[in-house]
């Protein structure tokens, strides 16, 4: 990456500036000098989506199509790394490398990470989530989120957002049937676990559904819940949002870009200090994010 910029330089000076050259010791007193806030606040700056309204894919009825989910990158097994990030549980011995959880807010048509979040490891999802998401949502977006990441509190908070959401939970997720509706779905009342008495719930729309003639086996049925309650003043049937939520699986491919193709043949961060891999990893995402948009702009031409 070094060698390109100066050869950049190189070639808008015009041929005249000599070789660049610059050792490893002076590139790391650089990256201390600049730290991953930097980094972190030209991301927040630069991040956020890009789809046209118009193109295909990149709404459903009027609605961005959003997703969020996390992955974990393996980190230089540095004493300051294994600290600060720590290790996975291992059945035997020891994991090889630390790892960084990388939580992402991606827009499904475009693949643009529009917000994102670093931790240890250990760090919960929800709670990554809860701390990153309603700040970054708008009534325009509809966000689709897979069983792990429902809470009530999260679930309330996004709602708070003015997003719609549809989100996977878990089929033991006790929601009676309070109100059938013509397509198939039905609403019901979510509530606080520490709400025992049951006094401040929250109203969701709740979709059952199956899998049949898949070509792997699969769980019997999926449950969706979603804040759009009402099929005809908001039209968006049971079916289309069962069929809609294929659409959350985007943001797999996006991590496996990011993690694998844009790295090549690294399958660790190389950066030997927690400041520095933080700082790898936003620039990583600012990368990832101009790749992004060039593909856009040349695919809507």
């Amino acid at each position: 990456m070094l060698r390109v910029v100066c050869e950049g330089l190189q070639w808008l000076s015009g041929g005249e500036s000599g070789a660049v050259q610059a050792s490893k010791s002076a590139i790391s007193q650089a990256r201390t000098r600049l730290g991953p806030q930097v980094m972190k606040q030209l991301a927040d700056r630069v991040l956020k989506p890009m789809a046209r309204p118009e193109a295909p894919g990149a709404c459903y009825r009027g609605w961005r199509l959003m997703a969020v989910d996390s992955s974990c990158m393996d980190v230089a097994d540095e004493a300051g790394n294994a600290k600060f990030f720590g290790y996975p549980a291992a059945s035997r011995g020891q994991s090889a490398f630390p790892l960084a959880r990388l939580l992402g807010l991606v827009e499904c048509s475009t693949h643009a990470v529009v917000a994102a979040s670093i931790a240890p490891y250990g760090h919960s999802e929800v709670a990554m989530t809860a701390e990153l998401l309603p700040a970054k949502l708008n009534g325009d977006m509809l966000v689709m989120a897979d069983r792990n990441f429902y809470s009530f509190k999260l679930w309330q908070a996004a709602c708070a957002s003015g997003a719609k959401l549809l989100w996977l939970v878990k089929t033991n997720l006790g929601l009676p049937v309070e109100q059938e509706l013509a397509d198939g779905s039905y609403l019901s009342t979510v509530f606080d676990s520490e709400d025992r008495a049951k006094r401040n719930g929250q109203r969701v729309r709740v979709i059952d559904c199956t899998l049949k003639d898949s070509a792997s086996p699969v769980q019997d049925s999926y449950r969706l819940v979603t804040n759009i309650l009402d099929p005809e003043a908001a039209p968006a049937p049971a079916l289309e949002l069962a069929a809609l939520y294929h659409e959350r699986w985007e943001v797999e491919s996006v991590f496996d870009e990011f993690k694998t193709h844009m790295r090549s043949t690294s399958t660790v961060l190389r950066s030997k200090t927690p400041d520095f891999v933080q700082q790898e990893l936003w620039s990583l995402l600012l990368a990832h994010y101009g790749v992004r948009q060039l593909m856009e702009r040349a695919a809507w031409q």
